[in-house]
């Protein structure tokens, strides 16, 4: 009479057995199910906060060939691109975008020329981009003051850092084995910048004061030329206006030529240059060349928001001498 029993026992334990590992594996299919559903949802709510980003920027390529053909290239900071940020609430979302003009900032990609050979930054070599950005370092509010040999080296190691060669500039330049001597070895990239985040690799760029100098600078992608659009550099950032002047002149006096500039900013550059604190100051044919009252670059930085994703977008915008617009770059999840 035992072994009956005993067989129905063993019988129940498989029975228990055959219920639990159903039971373990139901739970893991249902967990494994909410978490698609969860996955999906994600992945349709980037979507649409990433549509929405490219809608923005759409409506931005749109809206600056309409201010070229109103505006007649004349672009100054009280046209509606410069005096609002977009904000757009949207069902279960909302998009939020800002529209700078890329030729209000020091472009870091003007230093890729190197200064004539021989000069070393003196004074047959004129007033250079690179003495520009000098001067730029120097002007700049800073909590910690940046020292004239930091930004000598800062500016002759970045020609390097951007130039094809492998040959130092000036007194303080840097090429590889500047950066494959340090505890974390890297290159020279010895090519353009497409961000100017860039800069803090470059040798002569410290901590302390770096931060300070990001907001005066810019990086657009493939031009290795300055140029400046004197209707929108601000008055917080004049010391750009300035560092392409020259040491010669003070802020203040930069402060008061934009101060005269008016409400639809100056119409001729010959206006900027004809004011007496420009005027003043003895300017090259080159450096000349610096200066505008139009603009050929737009960056677009946009944050759009959809349920519980967002999504971060750059975009930068070239205008050539039709109007066209078409963006040359795009990066997402931060700054240019």
């Amino acid at each position: 009479m035992s072994r009956p029993l005993r067989q129905s026992g063993v019988a129940l334990i498989i029975v228990l057995l055959v219920v639990a590992i159903v039971s373990v594996l139901a739970t893991q299919m249902g967990g494994r199910l909410q978490l698609q559903i969860r996955r999906s949802a994600n992945i349709k709510d980037n979507n649409q906060a990433y549509w929405y980003a490219m809608g923005a920027e759409q409506f931005a390529r749109k809206s600056i060939e309409a201010l070229y053909k109103e505006a007649d290239g004349v672009i100054h900071l009280n046209q509606p691109w410069a005096t609002t940020d977009f904000e757009y609430p949207l069902p279960n979302g909302g998009i939020q975008a800002k529209l700078v003009d890329m030729q209000s900032c020091f472009n870091l990609n003007a230093l890729a020329t190197p200064p004539p050979a021989g000069s070393n930054g003196g004074a047959s070599a004129g007033y250079t981009e690179q003495k520009a950005f000098q001067t730029l370092l120097t002007s700049i509010e800073s909590e910690t003051e940046i020292p004239p040999l930091n930004a000598e080296t800062l500016a002759d190691s970045l020609t390097d850092w951007l130039d094809a060669d492998n040959q130092t500039t000036g007194y303080y330049g840097a090429e590889d084995p500047e950066y494959e001597s340090r505890q974390h070895p890297y290159l020279a990239a010895n090519s353009l910048m497409m961000n100017k985040s860039e800069l803090r690799l470059v040798n002569g760029a410290e901590t302390p004061w770096i931060n300070d100098v990001m907001p005066y600078v810019c990086a657009i992608p493939g031009v290795s030329t300055l140029k400046i659009n004197v209707n929108t550099v601000t008055e917080e950032h004049a010391a750009v206006l300035r560092a392409a002047l020259g040491s010669a002149i003070s802020l203040e006096d930069v402060i008061s030529a934009l101060n005269a500039r008016g409400d639809e900013g100056f119409d001729n550059i010959n206006k900027f240059f004809s004011q007496a604190e420009i005027s003043k100051v003895s300017l090259t044919d080159a450096q000349k060349k610096w200066f505008d009252i139009t603009t050929s670059y737009f960056i677009l930085h946009t944050k759009t928001r959809y349920n519980d994703a967002s999504f971060n977008l750059s975009s930068v915008f070239a205008i050539d001498s039709n109007g066209n617009v078409s963006v040359i770059r795009r990066e997402f999840g931060g700054l240019l």
